[in-house]
């Protein structure tokens, strides 16, 4: 271990949240399986249940749980925008990041026409896909495939030069793989989009719980993410950059507010959820300093990735040394989130994670976890996908050579 593993407050990170005291089968379980949804800080708990113990009420009363609401959700959007740069106001909230990608499509589609075409990637989940696709299809568009490549397991960007044109309407990259952890090069992206004036939508979904994300830096038009992913509850986030989102005409209520951010959350909102979604932000900023909201931020992002990644080496290393495992990742020069793809010759993905459940209370998952189009293409959807394990800040060095231990007596059986 080295000194700056060492340094991080694990112990304190461990005690915030409940769901590390869980046991299965006599043993203190080991949640691995973070990319599909982190643990709930203990402080995002404790606001859901405190709103909903005041009173919730809706919007636009005059009686005080009506104004508490609006005030909840105006301290969620500025903790938002303090995540990723942003202003408050281009901050919506939705059910998850799918329904909210699949509003945007649908309310830019009705701009476009047959003939227009757009960017998708074939290393992106599908919610950052498949919406664009389908308002391509009612639209009669041409898709565009930035293609991935299956040897290096990162994006061919130099091809994305030969995919604009001056009919290319909109481009739609994911920050960072949830199925192996390549992080793309964004900035690189929207450069290349906005010099032909093209918008961008990035989903930040997996990334935002690793790694701080400065939405202009980036060059995102759109970003997207869900808070269950960063500590907090199920509640979809979208940041659209002003201009766009004044633009944008999403299907409402007649009656609906035509004025950003409001007009894009249709329906009541989930109010006690939101409510969770300032603390979980806080929780990564209590592990940084700084005098802003926002600086605390990245300096807790910085000892995060610091932790994080130096737990994913040790797994990394481990791994590579086993003969009947497979590690789909990126060359070590290519950054990538803590999140470890692998196979295991002998064993399905599904035997395998159940027998680390089982004997070792280790939880992680198997599948294409939504990367549908890379899993097919290195054909391995037909056998069962991948075996992923994923680390957040609170897993601890114990638990990843229990992890390893568990790999080697597996595959030694």
């Amino acid at each position: 271990m080295t000194k700056t593993t060492e340094l991080f407050p694990i112990a304190a990170v461990r005690e915030q949240f409940p769901a590390l005291q869980r046991t299965y089968n006599g043993r203190q379980a080991v949640y691995f399986d973070g990319p599909g949804g982190s643990q709930v800080v203990k402080s995002s708990m404790d606001a859901i249940y405190a709103y909903m113990q005041n009173g919730g009420a809706n919007l636009h009363g005059s009686f005080p749980s009506s104004r508490e609401t609006e005030q909840t959700i105006a301290n969620a959007k500025e903790a938002v925008a303090a995540l990723f740069g942003a202003k408050a106001e281009e901050v919506a909230f939705g059910a998850n990041m799918t329904t909210l990608t699949f509003a945007i499509a649908r309310a830019l589609g009705k701009h476009w026409q047959e003939g227009d075409e757009i960017i998708v990637s074939e290393l992106d989940h599908r919610a950052n896909v498949d919406p664009w696709l389908t308002i391509a299809a009612d639209r009669g568009m041409t898709v565009r495939w930035l293609p991935v490549d299956t040897d290096t397991l990162t994006l061919r960007i130099d091809e994305l030069d030969s995919l604009l044109n001056p009919r290319t309407r909109l481009v739609a990259v994911g920050l960072a793989s949830n199925a192996v952890g390549t992080i793309n090069p964004v900035a690189a992206i929207s450069e290349k989009a906005h010099a032909l004036g093209i918008p961008v939508a990035v989903d930040a979904v997996h990334a935002v719980p690793h790694l701080a994300i400065d939405r202009d830096a980036l060059g995102a038009d759109i970003l997207l993410c869900s808070a269950y992913k960063f500590f907090g509850p199920h509640v979809g986030i979208a940041v659209i950059r002003q201009e766009l989102f004044e633009q944008l005409q999403p299907y409402k209520l007649q009656p609906a507010p035509t004025y950003i951010p409001d007009k894009l959350e249709t329906g009541t909102q989930n109010h006690e959820g939101i409510a969770g979604i300032r603390p979980a932000i806080e929780f990564i900023a209590g592990l940084g300093n700084g005098d802003s909201l926002a600086a605390q931020i990245q300096s807790g992002y910085e000892r995060i990735e610091v932790y994080e990644n130096e737990l994913a080496e040790k797994l990394r290393h481990a791994l590579s040394l086993i003969p009947t495992v497979t590690l789909f990742q990126a060359a070590p020069d290519v950054p990538k989130t803590p999140t470890l793809a692998f196979r295991v010759e002998g064993w399905s993905p599904q035997a395998f994670c159940e027998r680390m459940c089982e004997d070792y209370g280790i939880f992680i998952a198997d599948g294409d976890f939504y990367a549908m189009t890379l899993a097919d293409k290195l054909g391995i959807n037909e056998s069962g996908g991948w075996i992923r394990a994923g680390l957040a800040p609170y897993n601890t060095l114990e638990e990843v050579d229990r992890f390893i231990q568990g790999i080697k007596e597996l595959t030694q059986s």
